[in-house]
C-alpha cells in the first residue's frame, strides 16, 4: 500500500512537471490563450501534450518499472478539456499507440483513451463560460460548498461538480475494463485487495488532471497581466502626449516661423526646447519622477511660453532643497501652469506672473510634499470655481483624477481664486 501511494504521488508530480515545462513555451501559451482555434492549432496543442505523455507510457512499457510515468488517460482528458473534441480524440490515439502495439498487447488503451478525450471535449462544451474550465477545484467539499453558499454562481458550481464526476467516470471506465478482461488489455495501478488503494487511484486521477489546469491557468493569468500592462503603458503614453494641448504645439510652431526671420538663434532655442518636451513625453513610462526632473520639464515648457508672450509673462520658482528629490506624479505641474497662463494671464493685456512653490512638511510620522501654482491673472468667478473639478478635459480635473487614483484619500487639492486678483492651486500628498 505504501509503495502504491508513493507511485501515485510521483504520478501527480510528473503531471505537474510536464505542465510546468509546457507553460514555459510561448507558442503553447499562445494556443492556450485562444478560445477558438483552427484544426492545425488544435493538433499542435494536443500533440504538445500527448507526445510527452506517450513517451512516458513508452518508458513504462520498456522498463516495466516506472509505472508513475504513464498518465495517458489524464492527458487525453486534459487535451479534450482545453482543446475540444478533436484534440481529445487525437491525444487519446497518440497516447495509446505505444501500448496497443502487438508486443505489448494493451488493446483497450486506444478506445479507452479516445473516449476519455471525447469526454474532455464534452466537458469543455458544457462549461457555462470558457473561464469556468480553469476554475475547477479537485476538492469535492469545496465544490459542494460553493454550490450551497454562492447562489449567484450556482451554474458554475454545478458544472464543477459535473466535471468532477466525469473525471471519476473516466477512471471508472478503466476499472471496469480491467475487471472485464482480468487486467490483460489495459494498464492500471489498482491493488489486488485494497479498497483504500482503489479510492486513492481515483483521487489521483482527479488531481493529475486538475493540477496541470491550475498551472496553466496561472501562466495564462500572468500572460494576460503582461498584455494588459503593455496596453496600459501604451494608453498612458497617449494620455501623457495629449496633456500637451495641441494649440500649444501649433502656437509654438507659429512662434518659431515668426522668429526664424527676426531672431534665428531664439527660434533654434525654441525648437530645441520643444524637442526636449516631446522626447520626454514619448520616453516616459514611469508614474513617478523626482521633482527636480519635473522642474526641468517645466523650465523647457515655460521657456517656449515666454518666447511666445515675451516680457508679458514672468515666472518665479521657490522650491526648498529638501523637496527636490521627492517623487512626484509625472506631468502633474504642467497642466496647472498651463491653466494659469491660458485662463489667468492670456486675457490680461499687461500679462502677469506665475509663481511655483514647493516644500515638505511633517504631519505626525509622515512627510508630505506641498506644491502650489499661483498667478495674478483675471481669476475665476465663484460659480465656475465650485464646479471646476467636475469639468472634463485637460487641466485641474485631470490632475485631481490622477491624484485620486495614485493616493486615494491621502492627498489634498485646493483652489482659491478672486476675480481680478488671481488664482492659487495647491496640492499635497505623501512625499
Amino acid at each position: 500500500m505504501q509503495q502504491l501511494l508513493i507511485i501515485l504521488l510521483i504520478k501527480v508530480a510528473g503531471a505537474a512537471s510536464i505542465a510546468s515545462m509546457l507553460s514555459r513555451s510561448s507558442r503553447f501559451l499562445s494556443l492556450l490563450m485562444r478560445e477558438e482555434r483552427t484544426l492545425a492549432e488544435s493538433l499542435q496543442l494536443c500533440l504538445s501534450i500527448s507526445l510527452l505523455c506517450s513517451f512516458g507510457s513508452l518508458i513504462r512499457l520498456q522498463t516495466h518499472t516506472y509505472a508513475a510515468a504513464d498518465i495517458c488517460l489524464e492527458a487525453s482528458l486534459l487535451c479534450g478539456i482545453v482543446g475540444g473534441y478533436v484534440s481529445g480524440l487525437v491525444a487519446g490515439v497518440v497516447c495509446a499507440f505505444p501500448a496497443t502495439l502487438p508486443i505489448h498487447g494493451e488493446y483497450l488503451a486506444m478506445p479507452l483513451y479516445a473516449a476519455a478525450g471525447v469526454l474532455g471535449g464534452l466537458l469543455r462544451d458544457l462549461a457555462p463560460a470558457s473561464e469556468d474550465v480553469w476554475r475547477f477545484s479537485p476538492f469535492f467539499d469545496l465544490s459542494l460548498w460553493r454550490l450551497i453558499r454562492y447562489k449567484d454562481h450556482r451554474q458554475r458550481s454545478i458544472y464543477h461538480v459535473v466535471m468532477l464526476l466525469a473525471l471519476l467516470a473516466a477512471e471508472l471506465m478503466r476499472l471496469v475494463g480491467m475487471r472485464l478482461f482480468d487486467g490483460k488489455y489495459v494498464f492500471t495501478l489498482y491493488p489486488a485487495d485494497s479498497g483504500i488503494g482503489t479510492t486513492a487511484v481515483f483521487i489521483t486521477t482527479v488531481f493529475t488532471v486538475s493540477v496541470p489546469l491550475k498551472i496553466w491557468n496561472s501562466a495564462r493569468n500572468e500572460r494576460l497581466l503582461e498584455s494588459k500592462e503593455l496596453l496600459l503603458v501604451q494608453a498612458r503614453l497617449s494620455a501623457l502626449s495629449s496633456q500637451i494641448n495641441p494649440h500649444f504645439l501649433f502656437n509654438t510652431l507659429n512662434t518659431v516661423s515668426s522668429l526664424i526671420r527676426t531672431n534665428p538663434d531664439k527660434a533654434r532655442q525654441v525648437v530645441y526646447r520643444l524637442s526636449s518636451i516631446l522626447r520626454r513625453l514619448l520616453r516616459s513610462t514611469d508614474n513617478f519622477a523626482p521633482l527636480r526632473d519635473e522642474l526641468s520639464f517645466i523650465d523647457d515648457y515655460l521657456s517656449i511660453e515666454i518666447a511666445r508672450f515675451g516680457d508679458k509673462l514672468r515666472f518665479l520658482k521657490e522650491i526648498d532643497e529638501s523637496a527636490l528629490d521627492c517623487q512626484v506624479p509625472t506631468m502633474i505641474l504642467q497642466p496647472l501652469i498651463e491653466n494659469s497662463i491660458k485662463h489667468g494671464l492670456a486675457a490680461k493685456l499687461e500679462g502677469g506672473t506665475v509663481r511655483l512653490t514647493g516644500a515638505t512638511r511633517n504631519e505626525g510620522e509622515e512627510r508630505r510634499l506641498v506644491l502650489a501654482v499661483e498667478d495674478d491673472g483675471v481669476g475665476i468667478d465663484e460659480a465656475r470655481l465650485g464646479t471646476i473639478l467636475q469639468q472634463a478635459g485637460i487641466g485641474v480635473s485631470n490632475v485631481n483624477e490622477r491624484l485620486q487614483v495614485l493616493f486615494g484619500g491621502s492627498y489634498r487639492l485646493e483652489i482659491a481664486s478672486r476675480p481680478g486678483v488671481g488664482t492659487r492651486t495647491e496640492i499635497e500628498f505623501p512625499a
